[in-house]
């Protein structure tokens, strides 16, 4: 039997509640895997992370967390905790900052915890670090951090390069996806991920998604739409302003994939136009070239991770004021930034069809 010195170093991470977040912490887990290549790194998350963390091959297990949004179950909690003790963690990295994130690893008696400081919970971590935001402006930054010793010197300790995540598609999966929807990879697909959880103060008008959308069908590609079942109006609204003929051409998924499915779809995409949202870390991730448009928001905290990208803003003097909605009604900082503008980015970024037909 191996014994437990010899074994390998395993690290549980508490991952966090959002899908761009946690395409973020997949440059924790590579860090973690340079420092250590035997380490193994569980995640203990929400299920609807699985499909995510089944893409990121520095993770040996998924762990359901099964709790909703702000829930306590202070109960459930400790049963996962005692649960988890025979799994024998020598350490637990916990990327969100909530007090309730900290109670199962405590329960499961994980001999080293880490995480910054925040809602009281320094009683519990054992290694409860003081976060300087302005030495670490960037979320990517503050999860690397924590791979490091304490005692470590920041930003100067940080991984340099950053660890840029790469989620890997599987090609039996791909094309099961596609077939599910009777889909082709020719010709060129333009994916627009025009959704965002937020609130609507981050999402570009419909008109001008579909002004896009007709410039690229009118070259002869063709268009995919994604979105959960909550963006399906909107969705719906940007495949009614296409011309009639145009239409044919343009393949409303939103609300029908599974997150699965819409990872396998996206990794074929020649190119995606993408409010700040998920989908859009989900699309740099898969190095599908990308123009991310801003409103509310800045990508200075949460920029997607890859260099095949163009972020895109209006200088209007409100933004960013990280609303849900727009406090003044206007929405000037996303109806301002018109479609000529992402056209313009996605020939810079040379997507063919765009590229030739539009010029």
């Amino acid at each position: 039997m191996t014994s437990k010195s010899s074994a390998p170093r395993r690290i549980l991470v508490v991952g966090p509640s959002w899908v761009g977040d946690m395409v973020m912490a997949q440059s924790l887990f590579m860090a973690l895997k340079a420092q250590n290549p035997a380490v193994i790194i569980d995640v203990l998350a929400s299920s609807w992370s699985r499909p995510l963390l089944a893409r990121m091959p520095q993770v040996s297990q998924a762990i359901d967390l099964p709790f909703a949004h702000g829930e306590l179950g202070l109960r459930r909690r400790y049963a996962l905790g005692r649960e988890l003790r025979n799994k024998h963690y020598d350490q637990t990295i916990l990327l969100p900052n909530s007090f309730k994130s900290a109670l199962v690893p405590w329960f499961a008696r994980i001999p080293m915890r880490t995480g910054w400081r925040g809602e009281m919970r320094s009683w519990i971590l054992n290694d409860s670090r003081v976060l300087a935001p302005t030495q670490l402006p960037l979320m990517v930054q503050r999860f690397l951090a924590l791979a490091l010793p304490a005692s470590a010197e920041l930003p100067a300790a940080l991984p340099d390069p950053i660890p840029v995540p790469q989620l890997q598609s599987d090609p039996d999966q791909v094309l099961a996806a596609m077939r599910a929807f009777e889909l082709a990879r020719s010709p060129s697909v333009l994916a627009l991920c025009p959704g965002a959880e937020f609130g609507d103060a981050k999402q570009w008008p419909a008109a001008h998604y579909a002004a896009v959308a007709s410039a690229h069908l009118d070259a002869g590609g063709q268009v995919w739409l994604f979105g959960s079942a909550k963006d399906r109006e909107v969705t719906e609204d940007i495949v009614a302003q296409v011309a009639g003929p145009l239409r044919h051409g343009c393949h409303n998924l939103a609300g029908r994939t599974s997150l699965a499915q819409a990872i396998d779809l996206l990794s074929v995409a020649d190119a995606v136009v993408s409010n700040d949202s998920g989908l859009m870390h989900i699309a740099a991730a898969l190095h599908r070239p990308v123009v991310a448009v801003y409103g509310s928001t800045s990508p200075e905290f949460t920029p997607p991770l890859t260099d095949r990208v163009e972020l895109l803003s209006t200088d209007i003097e409100c933004r960013p004021c990280f609303q849900r909605t727009c406090p003044l009604g206007h929405k000037r900082c996303l109806t301002e930034l018109s479609p000529a503008r992402v056209i313009g980015a996605l020939q810079r970024l040379s997507h063919p069809l765009i590229a030739t037909r539009t010029s």
